[in-house]
């Protein structure tokens, strides 16, 4: 392509490959999935061993005894807060970390355009948080069928992937107030902020069926069985991820390197 996008796609491939980022995120996304079961399964027994509670009063304080959903559950616990803050922190910087650096200025003096720099950045990264969590999902469904016996695939896939529509929300807002503010904590910062006033909004259940905040509540719901609410949220988000992507390449077409 004349404006270097499937160039620039290339690279950023590689530099995720060759620096810590092929390290940090898969690995605690393939932690979690390898001992969310397991921990769903026996906190019980951790319980009476740690805190010297019998059985009864156990399942008395967990409310159930453990099931196949409770790993579910674990996984997207798991995907909505540790891994989630962690992509906040970490695509605070996707743009301005490169500015900052100059790796923008020299990689710019060739044939790519802002535009392409921007979109292959959200291209490559959306693909590899995608491939994440898709195989977090599969080894978490691996391990839930050998340690409950089972494992329906519809409620855990439901769940991780509406998830995911909400990781890649973020990516797209991300990227875009990495265009807009120099500093990666202040970026983190209003992410964070973006979070926490989606998280207000669903508290109000038009919310929860028709925008982006329902993806804050739905897939915990979906992982313990319920149906899923409604596709408008789902949808909601991959619109406003592509105008947020339009306006971060905008933004950065105006910005001094």
């Amino acid at each position: 392509m004349r404006d270097g996008f499937s160039t620039f796609v290339g690279k950023e491939f590689l530099e995720i490959i060759r620096t810590w980022r092929i390290w940090v995120l898969p690995g605690m996304v393939l932690f979690f999935a390898l001992t969310g079961p397991g921990l769903a399964k026996y906190t019980p027994q951790i319980l009476q061993a740690v805190a010297g509670m019998d059985a009864e009063a156990v399942v008395k304080l967990l409310g159930h005894a453990p099931s196949l959903f409770d790993s579910y559950a674990q996984w997207i616990k798991n995907l909505s807060q540790v891994i989630f803050f962690a992509l906040v922190i970490i695509y605070a910087g996707v743009i301005s970390s490169e500015r900052a650096s100059g790796t923008a200025v020299l990689v710019l003096t060739k044939p790519v355009s802002r535009t392409a720099f921007v979109l292959a950045k959200v291209f490559v990264h959306g693909v590899f948080i995608s491939a994440i969590t898709v195989g977090g999902t599969l080894v978490t469904w691996g391990m839930t069928a050998l340690v409950f016996g089972d494992a329906p695939g519809g409620p855990l896939w439901q769940a991780s992937l509406s998830w995911l529509v909400l990781a890649l929300f973020f990516l797209a807002l991300m990227t875009l107030l990495s265009v807009l503010i120099d500093s990666q904590a202040g970026a983190a910062g209003v992410g964070i902020g973006v979070w926490a006033a989606l998280a207000l909004i669903s508290l109000a259940p038009a919310a929860v069926l028709f925008t982006p905040a329902g993806l804050l509540v739905s897939p915990m719901a979906v992982a313990q069985g319920a149906p899923f609410p409604s596709a408008w949220p789902v949808v909601g988000s991959l619109v406003a991820a592509g105008v947020l992507v339009a306006w971060a390449a905008a933004s950065f077409g105006t910005r001094e390197l």
